[in-house]
């Protein structure tokens, strides 16, 4: 394999796909030295067939506003690669998705699933539709027009979409009704991050968070420290913040910072239980403001407008919110200010020169397609339970995720160790997840 090569002739059939583009070569890198030692590989020509979607679907979403006016959007889904199962991956709701934006996801959820070793292929999808400020009247008008377009191309053994940035509980019920009346069956396995009661899994919510404090847990052991006392700033305070602030908690750490697009909140203290509790109120208030947790908790929580978490001095960062949020120059106020491990709990949270600073200043980093595996994790779990008919209890679903992430671990180890005993975990990721897929493709000949 010549990565230059082959990423020549991705720009030129993609020209301005950065995200994507970005993604793709920095899996190839990483794999490069393993995949040549394959020759099968190269003669069936896995990489050229990887990279490239199985297939992509666009299409005009019309509904009507509170007001009585017409709306349009852009709906997508990208189905990637179903080597090792049903295509599997979010549905996000976001004025910036695009093609490109989700091409990249859906290349990067191949891995993910492919490292949870569950029966999931790679897809994601999403419209540029802004859930912020909308009634629940519109949120329901308009999941019901994205869902009449992508109904059929969607099923338990075809394609699983499930939530993702704009897409919580409430959006997966209106897409779940609208699916169920058009396709005519109660195939609960359709889409996950449904309510437990109707074919949703316990902990579903919470569990990208709980799965990446579980690998950060590991990340701390391997340095022979531990989570107890530890500082962690998270960005973001949705589902996923929500969890690993939980889950860290939990586990004796202290969450020292929550940020928002406004800005952010020092903790000082740490956050307790009420305020754990008050960010799903903040979540659901749709007002996407952080200052929301200064006002309710005053001297608590001290409020900083335009800037980022990652000023606040802490031992873990996680970035929970947003693709490339942290960019080199928060990366080097991290380590200014003394981070010991980073966690990219959001999809490709890091800009790559972020990565690089943390790697060259030789801080644990784990990539995203590892420590975010947890919520495509449960939701696999989620479509066993609906293909069994059966319904685990919150602590059994909890040890099964947990077992899951360290088994990813151990395979990022496994993959990633280097000649100075040290762990590279980018690496080691991108290798369990692509030899896994690369196997499967081959022996399902040339398709």
């Amino acid at each position: 394999m010549q990565v230059s090569k082959i990423m020549a002739n991705l720009e030129a059939k993609h020209p301005g796909e950065k995200e994507y583009l970005q993604a793709v070569e920095e899996v190839l890198v990483t794999i490069e030295d393993i995949y040549n030692q394959h020759p099968e590989f190269e003669k069936a020509k896995i990489i050229e067939r990887l990279v490239e979607p199985d297939r992509i679907f666009t299409f005009r979403v019309t509904w009507v506003d509170d007001k009585g006016e017409v709306q349009n959007n852009l709906g997508y889904r990208v189905q990637y690669n179903s080597a090792l199962g049903a295509y599997k991956g979010g549905l996000r709701f976001h004025p910036a998705v695009n093609v490109s934006m989700l091409k990249f996801l859906g290349f990067e959820q191949i891995f993910k699933n492919s490292l949870t070793n569950l029966p999931l292929g790679g897809g994601k999808g999403g419209a540029d539709f802004d859930p912020t400020g909308k009634s629940d009247a519109e949120i329901m008008r308009f999941c019901q027009a994205f869902m009449y377009e992508l109904w059929r191309n969607i099923g338990a053994d075809q394609d699983s979409p499930a939530g993702d940035v704009g897409v919580g509980g409430r959006e997966i019920g209106y897409l779940y009704g609208a699916y169920k009346k058009l396709a005519r069956e109660h195939s609960t396995g359709a889409l996950t991050g449904k309510s437990y009661g109707w074919g949703g899994s316990l902990i579903r919510p919470e569990a990208t968070g709980f799965g990446a404090i579980y690998y950060v847990e590991r990340m701390v052991k391997q340095k022979g420290d531990k989570m107890e006392g530890k500082r962690i700033a998270l960005s973001g305070f949705g589902n996923v913040a929500w969890g690993a602030a939980t889950k860290a908690t939990e586990l004796g750490a202290k969450v020292v910072a929550l940020s928002g697009p406004d800005g952010v909140c020092e903790l000082p203290e740490g956050v307790n239980k009420e305020m754990i509790d008050y960010m799903l109120v903040m979540r659901d208030s749709r007002r996407n403001k952080v200052q929301d947790m200064a006002d309710k908790f005053p001297g608590k929580a001290i409020f900083t407008p335009g800037k980022k978490a990652w000023m606040v001095k802490c031992d873990i960062a996680c970035p929970c919110a947003f693709q490339n949020e942290m960019s080199e120059a928060d990366a080097k106020e991290l380590i200014a200010n003394g981070v010991k491990y980073v966690a990219e709990v959001s999809n490709m949270g890091c800009q790559p020169e972020a990565i690089a600073a943390f790697q060259a200043a030789k801080i644990p980093f784990g990539p995203g397609k590892a420590v975010n595996a947890g919520g495509v994790a449960t939701s696999g779990l989620e479509i066993c339970q609906n293909a069994g008919h059966i319904n685990w209890t919150a602590p059994e679903v909890d040890q099964k995720l947990h077992k899951i992430m360290n088994d990813i671990y151990d395979m990022c180890v496994e993959y990633g160790k280097q000649a100075d005993g040290t762990i590279n975990y980018v690496k080691g990721a991108n290798i369990a997840g692509f030899m896994r897929v690369a196997k499967a493709m081959l022996a399902q000949g040339i398709i």
